[in-house]
């Protein structure tokens, strides 16, 4: 039984209902069909586009804070959860997977690179400015060290009992944490930096980027170790968000694994970007970034990489990562390029522009031939359309689910004649 205290008997009788809904909505044959879909799209055996859209933060004007009827935060933030997987069915009708899981995350604390990390601004999510704490490479940067995973297990086991008690019956109630999003470090570097200096640093102290980036990659590789080690890792081959789009079924990579056996990073995708230096050369980019974050994927039995760079200017580089077979191209790049150069050989994941759903009305023109010239463009390679980066919907939810209508209608035309 569930202590009322901790939940009380309506939000538990809440957080069942919405269970129930996504355990029926899991056994509905369309479900299997997606699923294939994104195996063979996986395997570079697609025979059509597959469409995802994630509102991201455009959630918050789906499901606001006055629609949820839980009062504890925890239960909130599970009820939130849940009714995403309905509306995704219900409402966006895209290609995402419902499944009858419910994962619960490991409780823990990480002391990052040794160094307090501070910004100013920032407030509601608003630009800010990086404090560096890596003023001086020569007296600042031995303050530096690896990050250290600590994992508070009888909180972790707290809850997951918690959630095996309310949703056991109904849901399969899985221990899974996604301990990194992107692999690719500039991120890190920037927050010890700053922008502006990092920039300067190519041209001024290129040595100390290099010594910068060995120390970053080395700590990624001795954290992916210990997680391995230490059997914390979860199988990414099936119904997970991998790379910036898409889902990580595959039959490659998949393996069995039943609660507890450990998983290896050669079972797993990995995924790295670079966002955050498009302003340097690709000649640059290949000799201070790409090596240090291939020694990272080269771990990996499949890899996704790049999120909103427009990644033809540097394909030439890119295209050397061991086991590469996700590519993202963003609204910036080249689609023409794009299609010649990736071919059969690599998943397009191919971003549409949030820009017009932030509107309260779409002007559904500007979609339509925005989507229209990716289909057209992509014909008969291994494509999926992309919508994700959303800040705002416009507060009109009906934007994404116009925008999935729209993005079919178009696919339909070129695939269905």
């Amino acid at each position: 039984m569930v202590n009322s205290q901790i939940f009380s008997s309506k939000d538990i009788l809440r957080l069942q209902g919405l269970a129930m809904k996504v355990a029926e909505i899991a056994l509905k044959g369309n479900q299997q069909i997606k699923r294939e879909k994104w195996i063979k799209i996986n395997s570079l055996d697609s025979s059509e586009p597959i469409v995802f859209a994630d509102p991201e933060n455009g959630w918050h004007e789906i499901i606001t804070k006055e629609s949820l009827e839980c009062s504890n935060s925890l239960a909130r933030e599970w009820e939130f959860r849940l009714l995403k997987e309905i509306f995704w069915e219900e409402h966006i009708k895209d290609d995402k997977v419902i499944e009858a899981n419910f994962n619960v995350g490991y409780i823990y604390t990480d002391d990052g690179w040794g160094v307090e990390l501070k910004q100013e601004g920032g407030n509601d999510n608003g630009a800010y400015h990086i404090v560096p704490p890596l003023v001086n490479y020569e007296s600042d940067f031995n303050k530096l060290h690896f990050p250290k995973i600590i994992i508070d297990y009888e909180k972790t086991y707290k809850q997951y009992d918690l959630a095996k008690s309310i949703f056991g019956n109904i849901l399969n109630v899985r221990l899974r944490q996604n301990w990194w999003w992107s692999l690719g470090m500039t991120w890190d570097y920037i927050k010890l930096r700053g922008m502006d200096q990092f920039m300067i640093d190519f041209i001024l102290n290129p040595e100390w980027v290099h010594k910068t980036m060995e120390f970053l990659c080395e700590g990624y590789i001795n954290r992916l170790s210990f997680l391995e080690e230490q059997g914390l890792l979860s199988s990414n081959s099936e119904n997970s968000y991998v790379g910036s789009g898409g889902f990580g079924f595959s039959e490659e990579l998949y393996k069995k694994n039943s609660e507890g056996t450990k998983v290896n990073i050669s079972e797993m995708w990995g995924f790295a970007e670079s966002q955050e230096t498009v302003g340097i050369s690709p000649e640059m980019f290949n000799e201070f970034i790409l090596p240090y974050q291939i020694r990272v994927l080269e771990k990996f039995g499949l890899n996704c990489y790049g999120c909103c760079e427009p990644i033809d200017k540097r394909w030439k580089y890119i295209k050397s990562i061991p086991n590469l077979r996700r590519v993202s191209c963003s609204p910036w790049v080249d689609r023409k390029v794009v299609a010649r150069e990736l071919g059969k050989d690599y998943i397009i994941s191919s971003k549409s522009s949030p820009t017009p759903l932030a509107s309260p009305i779409i002007n559904e023109d500007v979609v339509r031939k925005e989507l229209k010239e990716i289909v057209e463009t992509t014909r008969g390679l291994n494509v999926e359309i992309i919508m994700k980066d959303n800040h705002t919907l416009g507060n009109n939810p009906n934007n994404i689910i116009r925008w999935v209508e729209i993005a079919r209608e178009e696919i339909g035309k070129v695939y269905q004649k």
